[in-house]
């Protein structure tokens, strides 16, 4: 099972920036794989934030509530994927999960890490 490691959470004031990190290990990575990130806010229900291919084509979506403002993308060689999040706001605060699956079913969860923007 793949098992993932998120960092770069913290504590930023409205407008400003954050980048987290996630990156995958053990298990098996194939074609049709892809990581991606959700959110979860106290007392809500999780959300997809952004997802993108593991390999090949990029296969980026995004959720409603971050387009324009939150970017996901990969480092192959680092084994890395990134979600740079720009204009953060306080209703972005929440905490923030790495995962990893397919396009529509996700099989491995990070532990998350928090994400607070203060007004």
């Amino acid at each position: 099972q793949v098992q993932l490691a998120e960092s770069g959470g913290g504590m930023v004031q409205a407008g400003g920036s954050l980048r987290l990190s996630c990156v995958p290990s053990g298990g098996t990575i194939t074609l049709w794989s892809f990581l991606g990130w959700f959110r979860q806010a106290p007392g809500k229900e999780r959300e997809f934030v952004a997802r993108i291919r593991w390999t090949g084509g990029n296969g980026i979506a995004y959720g409603d509530s971050v387009k324009g403002r939150f970017t996901i993308s990969r480092d192959n060689a680092k084994k890395t994927v990134y979600l740079q999040m720009n204009s953060l706001n306080p209703e972005d605060t929440a905490v923030y999960y790495c995962a990893f699956g397919t396009a529509t079913s996700w099989d491995s969860w990070g532990r998350g890490t928090q994400v607070t923007v203060s007004s």
